[in-house]
């Protein structure tokens, strides 16, 4: 989750100039909010997060004490292949987070049946992601989700419309799992060479490779 400050600042006749900060992660809020207090200018100090929630730095240190442990600053890249002769799509998820002071990352890869179009495929994996994110407990933060496939992301992200039903049932199933989980998406178009993990990876599901592996990134 990023965060971002707004504080005022007083000057020396006793006005007071209102300033904001970007976005930024929490522990760097937390810097820029002692630094801010310390230096005896900033009054009203106030950390809000993407879905406007506010505290002042005690409470933000503790919510950062409580959080510290669960998974966050999640990016997730994805990719569906689809074998038309078979029906078949290969799902392909790549996934790096933090936890705790170490950084993670999980591929995985999963086969489905039944599938009708690559569109298809590319929807069932970002819900296959969902999923991994769901077990892992994720709840209530901001991800970043990165694909190939423009029509998806704009779809998902409501830029663009989607006529076909099928399309339709999967972003119905995508929304209805995001608002259980509360998460807050960001959705950036990569090209295919960015995205080439997680197209490896959906294409060895659909050779029969199933693949889960967490690994801690040094």
């Amino acid at each position: 989750m990023k965060y971002r400050l707004e504080w005022n600042h007083k000057l020396k006749n006793n006005q007071k100039v209102q300033f904001s900060s970007d976005w930024v992660s929490g522990e760097t809020a937390i810097q820029i909010g002692e630094e801010l207090e310390g230096s005896g200018k900033a009054a009203d100090l106030y950390f809000y997060d993407e879905k406007g929630t506010s505290w002042i730095l005690k409470e933000m240190k503790k919510l950062l004490t409580e959080i510290e442990d669960d998974p966050h600053e999640i990016t997730v890249y994805f990719d569906g292949g689809f074998l038309k002769e078979s029906n078949q799509a290969g799902l392909g998820v790549v996934l790096f987070y933090k936890q705790g002071k170490k950084k993670y990352r999980i591929r995985a890869n999963e086969r489905l049946d039944e599938m009708d179009t690559n569109n298809e495929a590319e929807y069932a994996a970002f819900y296959y992601a969902l999923n991994i994110l769901e077990d892992l407990g994720v709840h209530h933060l901001s991800c970043e989700f990165k694909g190939d496939s423009q029509v998806v992301l704009k779809q998902l992200e409501g830029d663009w419309p989607c006529y076909e039903e099928a399309l339709n049932r999967w972003l119905d199933r995508i929304e209805e799992k995001m608002k259980t989980l509360g998460l807050v998406a960001k959705y950036t178009v990569i090209s295919r060479k960015e995205n080439k993990e997680a197209d490896k990876l959906a294409t060895q599901a659909l050779e029969g490779k199933e693949i889960f592996a967490k690994t801690l990134i040094l």
